[in-house]
């Protein structure tokens, strides 16, 4: 796509601001860490996100690291104690990761005047700050770090006050540093094709793909298997809403290379629905945006049952299509759901099947929730928002004024 692809979307006033935004950062080389190139939000927005980079003047890269299963095995880790989990980190698992680090430090070509490194996995390759002395060093986290386990925040903690900037998606997430904390959420891509229009052809051959019947009303949660997303918990919520609506459920997601529990996840999912032809658990893989795309737009009610979560950009696709949403008050998802205004907030499995039948039950509130969803993420979680919101952080790198919020 190419910017002025979006001014049908947002307007040529927003596009025009980008064009000025970035003259003042032409020839500017930005180098993107992550540990992943496909699965997971952070791979999507940035698979988006570069090329407009640069058809607006700015020199922007992307590089993954490299590392054996052992080494994401205690990056997962890392993630799920930031997100509170009780767990220990041993002195074995330490070293694995600070050597991988070194390993990818001794590989990677780093060199750029601004290097943005993408959560925990690459942090460690702030090591080599010394040796770029002219450029600027971000760290943008992606996840809920509102109550991270203290012993990875206290690890964690001296690398990020090593950067010149933090980057964090909700103002909860927002931790005492010694570093300038820049909020900046994340956003979807209006025309890629996980979110463009779909036809109805199209969406009825994705389900006749998935032998899925729209006989009787779909509930779905479109997300990665993962615990902290609690597929689970959706397959409960599905069987209370059961006894009084006639109703399927689809759980579809796929695994991210980043990501070794992902598997025995799907395994358990796929152990608990036995028996219940109205399940239907779908193992997609990368790449499948229309497969994505079509049974959001397909579905009655769309779910996000997160335990912990950073943003949920699959609350933020099912919002833009208009469905209504019920979520898990968690994380990022209540930036970008206003209850009973742009969707419906939960706390447990019985409340969530409570607003699942309300909506099934009242299709006309339904319809109200999402369009009101819908125009939300239109103002403010769009592809072109977050551009704006990076060309400004990538300026503010450049003045020493302690601005903290963009």
């Amino acid at each position: 796509m190419k910017l002025s692809d979006y001014e049908a979307v947002v307007g040529k006033n927003v596009i025009e601001e980008l064009r000025s935004l970035a003259q003042r950062l032409s020839g500017k080389v930005v180098r993107n860490i992550n540990s992943t190139a496909v699965g997971g939000g952070v791979a999507e927005i940035l698979n988006r996100i570069i090329p407009l980079l640069n058809e607006l003047g700015v020199c922007a890269h992307w590089d993954v690291i490299k590392g054996g299963e052992r080494f994401f095995s205690v990056t997962k880790k890392f993630h799920n104690m930031l997100h509170g989990r009780d767990e220990e980190l041993s002195p074995k698992e330490i070293e694995l990761f600070l050597q991988t680090s070194i390993e990818n430090l001794k590989t990677m070509d780093i060199c750029a005047d601004i290097i943005f490194i993408h959560d925990p996995q690459p942090i460690a390759l702030i090591k080599n700050k010394p040796l770029f002395k002219k450029s600027k060093w971000l760290w943008r986290c992606h996840i809920d770090v509102s109550q991270p386990n203290p012993q990875i925040w206290d690890f964690l903690r001296p690398y990020i006050e090593q950067y010149d900037a933090s980057v964090f998606s909700s103002p909860s997430f927002a931790q005492t540093l010694k570093v300038r904390q820049f909020l900046i959420p994340p956003s979807i891509d209006p025309l890629s094709d996980k979110n463009k229009e779909l036809s109805g052809e199209t969406i009825e051959d994705v389900l006749r793909k998935f032998g899925i019947v729209r006989d009787k009303p779909i509930i779905a949660q479109i997300s990665r298997f993962d615990y902290l997303k609690d597929p689970l918990g959706v397959i409960d919520v599905y069987r209370l809403v059961k006894k009084y609506i006639d109703c399927q459920l689809v759980l579809a997601g796929g695994t991210a290379t980043d990501d070794p529990e992902s598997n025995k996840v799907l395994s358990e999912v796929t152990e608990k629905v036995k028996g219940d032809s109205d399940i239907h658990v779908l193992a997609i893989p990368a790449a499948s945006d229309i497969e994505i795309n079509a049974l959001q737009r397909a579905a009655d009610v769309i779910l996000q049952k997160s335990v912990r979560e950073g943003f949920a950009l699959t609350v933020t696709e099912a919002l833009w299509k208009a469905k209504p949403v019920v979520a898990s008050a968690v994380g990022g998802i209540p930036l970008q759901i206003k209850h009973k205004y742009s969707g419906l907030l939960s706390r447990t499995i019985e409340g969530t099947a409570y607003w699942v039948k309300q909506l099934l039950n009242s299709p006309e509130y339904a319809k109200t929730l999402g369009e009101s969803g819908r125009e939300h993420i239109k103002q403010n979680f769009l592809l072109t928002r977050h551009l704006r919101d990076y060309l400004l952080l990538f300026l503010a790198l450049y003045h020493k004024e302690d601005i903290v919020n963009i």
